[in-house]
């Protein structure tokens, strides 16, 4: 999980930059956009796997996935991750409103992801000792 709230903040980071570039007038380094985006897949790589060990550890331990309101909160943040993935894609195809609409997901992922830290730590205590 970590390692998935780093990717994101250089996400932001890179992200902000990259707008403040286009806003000003000013031309981006070179190797910024290809980073952002490789960034974004492999943040998109991370959510999957955190999502399938949640689903396979919570389905090992209690046999369901309704006991807490992580489960609920994951989801969304999976949600919103292929939604801002969607968005990034229709960037690169030229739809008008794509760059707002990617913002605005991203920065819902953010309240996503303070969620899921939130309700992941209700869920660590439950299996330490």
């Amino acid at each position: 999980m970590g390692f998935s709230l780093l990717t994101y903040g250089c996400l932001v980071v890179s992200g902000s930059y990259l707008r403040w570039c286009r806003c000003q007038g000013f031309l981006y380094p070179s190797w910024l956009r290809p980073l952002h985006i490789g960034m974004g897949s492999v943040l998109t790589g991370l959510v999957l796997v955190l999502f399938a060990i949640g689903i396979i550890g919570t389905l090992g331990h209690y046999g369901n996935l309704a006991h807490s309101f992580h489960f609920l909160a994951g989801l969304t943040v999976v949600a919103l991750v292929f939604a801002s993935l969607i968005s990034a894609i229709r960037i690169n195809h030229g739809h008008l409103h794509a760059r707002t609409l990617h913002l605005t997901i991203n920065l819902i992922l953010g309240l996503g992801f303070a969620s899921v830290s939130l309700t992941g730590w209700q869920v660590v205590q439950k299996y330490l000792p």
